[in-house]
């Protein structure tokens, strides 16, 4: 299983403001950090802003800062809020795909049970644990 780099640059942008708490920072500025697109880095900073993540004010002295604490933020909560996609083969969003695939299919749970394994392992920890 590969992350996106969507997923991954969640992760990114949340340790870059966990380690900045005291100063508010812009788009821009974290997109260049993180030598990432402004325009990806965007749709990143929207969809932590939905989730409370981080904090997003507008206006001349707006910007970016952490939503709550690095000790509330769970890393498996902000896998399963910015992965898109968490089927580890096509078959699992799509049973047509597999004349095999029927509901003991044992590859789709033995894959069901792997991914629910890395979402719980990854959910033991917090932002706090990785600074």
């Amino acid at each position: 299983m590969q992350i996106s780099k969507f997923t991954d640059y969640a992760f990114r942008s949340l340790i870059y403001l966990a380690r900045n708490r005291d100063e508010t920072t812009t788009v821009d500025k974290l997109a260049k950090y993180l030598e990432v697109s402004e325009h990806h880095m965007k749709k990143v900073i929207h969809k932590l802003a939905k989730t409370g993540y981080i904090i997003s004010t507008k206006g001349r002295n707006g910007g970016l800062k952490l939503g709550l604490e690095p000790s509330e933020i769970n890393l498996g909560k902000v896998l399963v809020a910015t992965e898109e996609n968490l089927n580890l083969v096509e078959c699992m969003a799509n049973p047509k795909l597999c004349p095999l695939m029927t509901s003991d299919c044992n590859l789709k749970r033995i894959l069901s049970k792997s991914l629910q394994a890395f979402i719980n392992e990854l959910s033991k920890y917090t932002l706090e644990d990785i600074l």
